[in-house]
């Protein structure tokens, strides 16, 4: 049964207690028993990088251990063998197209279902969290998100049947999501980034504090 935490900002989710007590509950073994494999080449093309040391700082607080997994020095066998004894793959956040384009070329995109099938669980923030939907298209739509590797096949993962919205705020981006929403059939859900989204199996439901914004029909299953 594949297991997934989708957050919108990783960093705020271990900040919120709700989130964080959501997480590990999810998680379902001692944080001094998980070892983590972290990837943040999201970040690669970004000048501050200090949220990424700031969310594995706070997993390693909590007793967690940390592999480091750089995608551009990988390929399908090297990814197995630094994956098979670990717990959990953790997907920054960052550039969600760069992002996207190295998973496609390390060949994750291939096997991480297998991971999954394994037991493993996939966390996620932000371009993390794009990448595991049918298409990474919601990244653009609030222009914040520069597809500066010219990627022109967005198709994602599709690990999940909706799209995500990270870093959602009603009053800065609701024009631009309805814009979005409007050019999809998929269902969308936007995420604050107080809020995280479970996928156990079939089940999925939004978790954290703040209001729940859905367009399209997307509905929870809990």
């Amino acid at each position: 049964m594949k297991k997934l935490f989708l957050a919108s900002s990783f960093r705020t989710s271990l900040s919120d207690k709700t989130l964080k007590n959501e997480l590990l509950n999810f998680l379902s073994k001692k944080p001094e028993d998980i070892l983590i494999a972290h990837i943040p080449n999201a970040a690669d093309p970004q000048e501050n990088k200090s949220y990424v040391k700031e969310s594995t700082d706070q997993l390693k607080a909590m007793g967690m251990k940390i592999r480091e997994i750089d995608l551009k020095k990988e390929n399908r066998n090297s990814i197995k063998e630094k994956f098979i004894d670990c717990d959990v793959i953790f997907v920054n956040g960052g550039n969600t197209f760069y992002l996207l384009d190295v998973i496609r070329k390390s060949g994750l995109d291939k096997i991480l279902p297998d991971l999954l099938d394994q037991g493993k669980i996939y966390i996620a923030a932000s371009a993390g969290s794009y990448v595991v939907c049918p298409t990474i298209e919601a990244a653009g739509w609030k222009h914040a998100d520069r597809n500066i590797v010219g990627l022109k096949n967005l198709e994602a993962l599709n690990l999940i049947p909706f799209i995500i919205t990270a870093h959602y705020n009603r009053e800065k981006y609701h024009d631009s999501i309805e814009y979005g929403v409007k050019k999809t059939k998929l269902p969308v859900v936007a995420l604050y980034d107080t809020q995280a989204i479970v996928v156990e199996g079939d089940k999925v439901k939004v978790v954290g504090t703040g209001q729940k914004e859905f367009f399209n029909g997307f509905k929870e299953n809990v």
